[in-house]
């Protein structure tokens, strides 16, 4: 399969799946704000992976164990919405990279590094 035809469906789950996560009245997955980051799918469309990023998550084994008990009704959901030949199953795994660049962003701003000043690089240019 195409890999622009690849593209296109992993954005519409992305798409339907992120509006459906809103509806999952489960406590385990409403732990904070939850974003679809990425979505890879299988050529074959039997699988995708589906990358979460969660800002402000209590417990990462819960949150999984939520999003394993809804995956059927997710499944079920995205196939009626999507008109696929195949409906794939869906594992989730959590994306930190967002918390990872956060974290980088804040040692960043916490180092002591002075500005350099306009006049040195201009004294330095003449002999």
């Amino acid at each position: 399969m195409s890999s622009n035809k690849i593209n296109r469906i992993n954005e519409d789950i992305q798409r339907v799946l992120s509006s459906l996560l809103r509806n999952i009245k489960d406590p385990r997955v409403n732990q904070g704000m939850i974003s679809i980051t990425a979505v890879e799918t299988t050529s074959d469309l039997r699988y995708s992976k589906v990358y979460l990023s969660v800002m402000g998550l209590q417990s990462e084994k819960e949150l999984q164990k939520g999003l394993k008990s809804a995956a059927g009704y997710l499944r079920r959901e995205l196939g009626s919405a999507l008109q696929l030949r195949y409906t794939p199953e869906l594992s989730f795994h959590l994306d930190k990279s967002i918390e990872h660049g956060a974290n980088i962003n804040r040692i960043l701003n916490e180092l002591d590094i002075k500005p350099e000043s306009g006049n040195e690089a201009a004294d330095n240019d003449n002999p």
